[in-house]
């Protein structure tokens, strides 16, 4: 009777319960009809008895004590595994293959030649597929991005002639039979083609390495909900193959990002992340607090500063592949913790440096595009051939504005602060009230220009006012030597001449201080330290900033940002009803 059950249960354990009916059970364990409806009952008085006895257990696991009747059916795989003494998280594998590394080696050889040599193999993965054919059973296991087909035969227990190895026993089969979809297994065994041509293991052992106690998405519709991709990365990258080909992606972009400035002799370095002035960017940062020193900190927003010391101490071409934290908003495009490459090189200027950067980024997408240099992005196609575009940002701003207001807009009007609010009034655009010219051209340009610029586009000639690192023009000291590299409406890249004269960098820490007692929390504070590295003296340098999360959503074609960082900052998923329900 034991056995007749162990029979039956093992049956259920690779079906939909309710989908099977009691003579498709009867037909795959060769028990009568009416011994298996019998014991049916039997086996669902045992669901509800683990399902109780596992809600402890769960409530460990989960936000509250409910136990699904899926849930409560692994457990019960999970105890039979223990009755039997199989330990269902053992400690090792050894494996002389993995998934990938199987089809690399044998997917091009025939049927003949494998039955010839019957190569013999350890491999193993996570099963994302069962099918069951009474004696015969078929997987698909999961690793290193590949996929492998395994084939398992129980002996057959006539004694009927099978080769040694070729099959599990009884009771290896009997614990094969709790293995659900989501397990990770090992499996021992030769490699074959079926007679449909598919490269398959046939295993002579299976090994359970890992149970999963939650039930993965269905097959069809995979994971949908997209704050649960987010939330639940493991269990996105589980059953989305392209989330991880994106994350392969971001991989491939910083190894060639690395690789072009390494072959240029750049020395990659690494700056703190934990800074007593928050400086090298215009941004709100995260602040925290060094108790054994009693030292307020904050997080980086931007690497800049220190970098620039490196140049002064020698290091004459540097850069950093850095995490930045800026507490601000989050959008499709933002998130608070993002990504850069910043680069610095003595003796280089703003304009070679756009120069190096097409450069650069027509590398990158030819390594990501397969030797393209032209990819998809949403609707868009998007060229990264040579040479991108150039446009002035008061010139962006000025066809933008007279095409608008159906008249025509001088630049003078955008270089004196009374005339450049009243064409923001015109407009629609708020200003804040202690911004000047610049920085309400500046903030034309963001309204006005950014949404036009698909194609690659470098806007150079910033206004000085919201540029305080960098070099004015000699012919213009109302425009610095920058520029921002815009790729399908996005900020990809953002380079300068470096101001390296220690007493206008003064001058202009002050006025941004200035602005900040008017309000603006976006200013730069004042940095003794690095006004003191300057008068040291920096060479004429060129500096550079690209954003590698957005970099990698262009050429992984991504709407979000969030779909290009493993783990994205989100609200606290919510706990209880929402209001009204």
């Amino acid at each position: 009777m034991t056995g007749d059950w162990h029979e039956v249960r093992a049956a259920l354990a690779n079906s939909h319960y309710n989908a099977r009916t009691v003579g498709g059970l009867a037909q795959d364990t060769g028990l009568a009809r009416e011994h298996v409806e019998a014991l049916l009952d039997q086996h669902r008085s045992e669901v509800r008895r683990i399902k109780t006895g596992s809600r402890r257990v769960l409530y460990s696991l989960r936000a509250g004590p409910t136990v699904t009747s899926q849930q409560a059916e692994r457990f019960g795989h999970l105890e039979r595994l223990r009755e039997s003494g199989v330990d269902p998280y053992p400690p090792r594998f050894e494996v002389t293959h993995g998934v990938r590394e199987l089809r690399e080696e044998y997917g091009a050889l025939p049927a003949d030649e494998l039955e010839a040599t019957r190569p013999l193999v350890a491999t193993a993965g996570r099963v994302v597929s069962i099918r069951s054919f009474g004696k015969a059973t078929f997987l698909v296991l999961s690793g290193g991005g590949g996929r492998m087909q395994v084939y398992v035969r129980r002996q057959p227990r006539d004694g009927g002639e099978q080769q040694e190895g070729d099959s599990l026993s009884e009771d290896e089969f009997r614990v094969f039979r709790q293995i659900e979809d989501g397990d990770h297994v090992g499996v021992s065994g030769r490699v074959f083609r079926t007679r449909t041509n598919e490269l398959t293991v046939w295993a002579s052992r299976v090994t359970v390495l890992a149970k999963c106690l939650e039930p993965l998405p269905e097959k069809w519709h995979a994971l949908t909900d997209v704050e649960t991709r987010y939330r639940q990365r493991y269990l996105d990258l589980i059953v989305n193959d392209d989330s991880r080909r994106v994350f392969e992606t971001r991989a491939r972009v910083v190894a060639r990002l690395r690789s072009f400035l390494d072959a240029r002799g750049y020395l990659e370095v690494e700056t703190p992340m934990m800074q007593p002035v928050a400086g090298g960017a215009l941004a709100r940062p995260f602040v925290t607090h060094h108790n054994a020193l009693d030292l307020p900190l904050y997080l980086r927003v931007a690497p800049e500063l220190y970098l620039k010391r490196l140049v002064v101490g020698g290091l004459e071409r540097v850069y950093e592949i850095n995490r930045n934290f800026r507490n601000e908003g989050i959008s499709t495009r933002h998130n608070p913790e993002f990504t850069m490459l910043e680069f610095y090189e003595a003796y280089s200027h703003a304009e070679a440096l756009m120069t190096l950067t097409e450069e650069m980024l027509s590398s990158v997408a030819r390594e990501v595009l397969d030797g393209e240099e032209s990819g998809p992005f949403g609707d868009e196609s998007i060229s990264y051939a040579r040479p991108f575009r150039r446009l002035r940002l008061r010139d962006a701003v000025r066809e933008a504005a007279s095409e608008r207001l159906g008249t025509e807009v001088a630049e003078a009007d955008l270089r004196q602060r009374d005339s450049a609010a009243k064409l923001a009034e015109r407009l629609g655009v708020a200003v804040p009230p202690h911004a000047g010219a610049g920085r309400i051209a500046a903030a034309l340009f963001e309204e006005l220009s950014e949404d036009a610029l698909v194609q690659p586009t470098f806007v150079h000639d910033f206004p000085t006012e919201v540029s305080p690192l960098s070099k004015q023009r000699p012919d213009d000291p109302d425009t610095v030597e920058r520029f921002e590299l815009y790729v399908a409406r996005m900020e990809i890249a953002n380079g300068f001449t470096e101001l390296n004269d220690p007493a206008e960098q003064r001058r202009r820490f002050e006025a941004q201080l200035a602005a900040r007692a008017g309000g603006d929390g976006e200013s730069h504070a004042m940095d003794e330290d690095y006004l003191r590295a300057l008068a040291y003296g920096l060479p004429p340098t060129g500096g550079e900033g690209i954003g590698i999360d957005r970099l990698v959503m262009l050429l992984a074609n991504r709407p979000s940002i969030r779909d290009v960082i493993l783990f994205p900052l989100l609200r606290p998923a919510r706990t209880g009803p929402r209001e009204g329900e």
